[in-house]
């Protein structure tokens, strides 16, 4: 999932010809972009350089084909799924990374897709995440679902996807227990046995099992829908993030070349991400990334009028949303400096008059400001914002 991005920001403090060629055997690379018809046309050619000057969008699923409901494993295709996916945008200047969550259980219009088998999958308008599954029955392998996948995102958003990630659960967990667990706010405790998870309100550091059952939980927690567990997911990518750029990790060597290496156990990527330098070269590109520059947010939607209780619809607000990832602009539009007044109302109070003598009120107070919080899963933010409160 967006750990992937993690791992990529991660991969630059990570050393040595023998490493880098243990980690590129991790790699499962794929042919599915021969698969793709009918896409739409690149935003800029590709320059000679393919990390430089061009914006990337990437799009990173979360499959349990190799590992089922808690680690457990999954017999064949018939039960491949993906509960997860988020288009990764790299802005061209490399000042910004943006991670769009797609909620599985948008109804959409999913096309025909070619698979590795030769079939090729019937259109319907149907979940989205029935792409990733119709791709898998048909094709039988994570290419074809893959494939589908992106056919599908390409077919509803006219962005051009440069290439794709599968990343399954058990990497998931892996990753998260290579860098010592991820500290979290956890407002509520949590009690979901389903995704066998118990949690105590307050700061909790979350071991492996824990971050992928919080990543998965949907009852128990919240309001169990799956808008709340994508909010929970972007909660833990912002956690995860800011724990691999903070400097105790990142001047922990063996920390990050384990994060590195757990994280591309788990992955099939296109043929264009599989390439170790050409990873490398994209993890230079983003070292000046900081939290504040890393943006999480849910495609906008609403219920589904048809079926409100178990599916939603994009809103007229994900067409503007996508036109700012072709055009490479910010999706959120950032918020005026702490010091620049909202308008000119403050600098328009008339004077005080010579003779007024009148006590000046005392504004200051030693109450803390109030810390205002962002709602995951349905309000864009940064990882440098704050989207829970423990006390």
């Amino acid at each position: 999932m967006g750990l992937v991005a993690t791992a990529v920001l991660a991969f630059g403090a990570v050393g040595g010809a023998s490493a880098l060629s243990n980690i590129q055997g991790n790699i499962t690379s794929s042919s599915a972009l021969d698969l793709l018809d009918d896409r739409p046309a690149q935003t800029t050619p590709d320059p000679s350089d393919p990390n430089a000057g061009k914006p990337l969008n990437i799009l990173v699923m979360g499959s349990d084909a190799r590992g089922g409901d808690n680690g457990h494993e999954v017999e064949g295709v018939e039960g491949m799924r993906s509960d997860t996916t988020i288009l990764v945008h790299v802005s061209a200047d490399r000042s910004r990374v943006e991670m769009i969550s797609i909620p599985r259980d948008s109804r959409v219009d999913v096309p025909a897709c070619n698979t590795t088998s030769g079939k090729t999958t019937a259109p319907a308008n149907t979940r989205f995440n029935a792409a990733f599954a119709n791709g898998a029955t048909v094709g039988g392998d994570v290419d074809s679902a893959a494939a589908c996948t992106m056919q599908t995102v390409e077919s509803l958003t006219d962005v051009y996807v440069d290439g794709f990630v599968v990343v399954d659960f058990a990497g998931f967990q892996n990753m998260v227990s290579a860098i010592g667990g991820v500290r979290m706010c956890i407002p509520e405790a949590i009690d979901s046995p389903k995704a066998d998870l118990k949690l105590a309100a307050g700061w909790q550091t979350l071991d492996g099992a824990q971050a992928l059952g919080f990543a998965r939980a949907r009852y128990g927690v919240g309001d169990g829908s799956d808008l709340s567990r994508i909010g929970r997911q972007q909660q833990l990518l912002a956690a995860t993030v800011n724990q691999v750029l903070s400097k105790n990790v990142l001047s922990d060597l063996g920390q990050i070349y384990g994060f590195v290496d757990a994280g591309t156990r788990s992955l099939t990527t296109s043929d264009n991400l599989s390439s170790i330098p050409s990873l490398a070269g994209l993890a230079f590109s983003l070292r000046g990334a900081t939290s504040g520059n890393i943006t999480f947010m849910t495609v906008p939607n609403a219920p589904d009028p048809r079926d409100p209780d178990a599916k939603v619809v994009w809103t007229s607000e994900a067409d503007e949303l996508w036109a700012k990832v072709r055009a490479d602009e910010p999706i959120v539009t950032p918020a005026p400096a702490a010091d620049q007044p909202a308008d000119d109302a403050a600098t328009d109070a008339p004077p005080a008059s010579e003779g007024d003598d009148a006590p000046v009120p005392d504004t200051a107070s030693d109450e803390p400001a109030p810390v205002q919080t962002k709602e995951a899963g349905k309000e864009a933010f940064s990882a440098a914002d704050e989207t829970a409160q423990c006390g």
